[in-house]
């Protein structure tokens, strides 16, 4: 259960219940959009009364944020390091680089992305709030697996957060831009762009037993 449910007052509501709420959030913020979105939609496809949605959410953007949390967490899991496969260095980064890759390539998620920057214009609060519950606690996730590569001696960072970012941009390379303007997936390329992502850190972050 996320940190925002903790927070709200009220009987706590079924797990399977919370569950197909923000399923049906999600299909509906990503199928319609934020602004077209109401509570009585997600409550009809999701089989409850908006009066527990409101109970436990609050309200509609805070609804919007457990969903991008929920679909979030599906590539997020890929940076634990606990989760991660047995393997060098290179295979968990290989792994984490095709995990993101995939999740970006979603058609759900590339459509997503583009109703997020439309509606943003009209209300930042809302890139915001899909920054903070999206894009920056994965960035968060990822730097904690690159320190804890580094206390493991099997990477050499100082700043580990500058280094996550740098790693997704070059995984993402052009493919991501060509996603948003409606470019076919590249699967080969992507394979291509994961692959010299990996070399070009090494290059910069690695240590001779991963060097060899």
């Amino acid at each position: 259960m996320s940190s925002l449910d903790s927070k709200r007052a009220g009987r706590p509501i079924d797990p399977d219940k919370r569950e197909a709420i923000v399923l049906a959030a999600a299909q509906s913020f990503f199928n319609v959009g934020f602004a077209a979105t109401s509570i009585e939609q997600v409550a009809a496809i999701a089989g409850v009364s908006k009066v527990t949605i409101y109970n436990r959410f609050g309200d509609k953007r805070a609804l919007f944020t457990a969903a991008v949390e929920h679909e979030c967490e599906k590539m997020r899991s890929s940076f634990a390091v606990p989760s991660m496969p047995a393997g060098t260095v290179r295979q968990r980064l290989i792994a984490i680089g095709e995990a993101m890759t995939a999740f970006l390539s979603r058609d759900e998620m590339v459509q997503f992305d583009r109703r997020i920057a439309a509606e943003t214009e009209h209300e930042p609060a809302i890139g915001a709030a899909f920054l903070a519950a999206g894009p920056y606690r994965m960035k968060t996730a990822f730097t904690a697996f690159l320190r804890a590569m580094s206390e493991a001696g099997e990477l050499a960072i100082t700043d580990h957060e500058l280094a996550a970012e740098q790693f997704v941009s070059m995984c993402k390379g052009m493919g991501d831009l060509e996603r948003r303007f409606g470019e076919p997936i590249d699967e080969k390329r992507n394979e291509e762009r994961i692959a010299a992502a990996v070399e070009v850190f090494f290059s910069a972050y690695g240590v001779d037993s991963e060097a060899e």
